[in-house]
């Protein structure tokens, strides 16, 4: 849809193809997967839809944070989690939520979201130009948009106090 064009058009897109075992190419890649994901949350706070904190280790092969839902304008938070492949960018990242694990069927063990049939095919068309910034805006988003609410109707996951 055209809301969802716009905002890929607003993630840098990636020109290196590098993973962790590429030296100084994964640097560079490294540093175009940042610039996406702060151009992503400086886009997201502007227009007032700020859902998720990244921050990874020193090498950048491991990825934690936060990411927020609201539903009937109660804040759900959930922590988030992901190492990059070793064959990254040619394999996606598989985001987890671990307080989700074994909450619903569309999820693997260890709360990784299941993103094969809709997300995958389209990170495989666009190697090496999607990265995390992608990754979270047409993977994890959506999950959370159609999951979050299922889970919270079904009185599986409760707010924080």
């Amino acid at each position: 849809d055209e809301q969802t064009k716009n905002t890929l058009r607003a993630i840098p897109l990636c020109k290196t193809k590098a993973g962790p075992r590429d030296g100084d190419l994964w640097i560079q890649r490294l540093g175009e997967e940042l610039t996406s994901i702060i151009e992503f949350v400086k886009k997201n706070k502007e227009n007032d839809c700020d859902w998720f904190r990244l921050e990874s280790n020193a090498d950048g092969t491991k990825w934690f944070g936060k990411c927020w839902y609201y539903h009937n304008m109660i804040k759900y938070e959930f922590d988030v989690e992901f190492d990059i492949p070793i064959t990254y960018p040619v394999t996606a990242p598989e985001i987890a939520l671990p307080e989700l694990d074994g909450k619903t069927a569309k999820m693997y063990r260890g709360g990784k979201i299941c993103l094969s049939e809709h997300f995958k095919p389209l990170w495989a068309k666009n190697v090496p130009k999607f990265g995390i910034a992608h990754a979270f805006s047409l993977g994890l988003g959506p999950w959370m948009a159609v999951e979050v609410p299922d889970l919270i109707e079904k009185g599986l996951i409760h707010a924080q106090k």
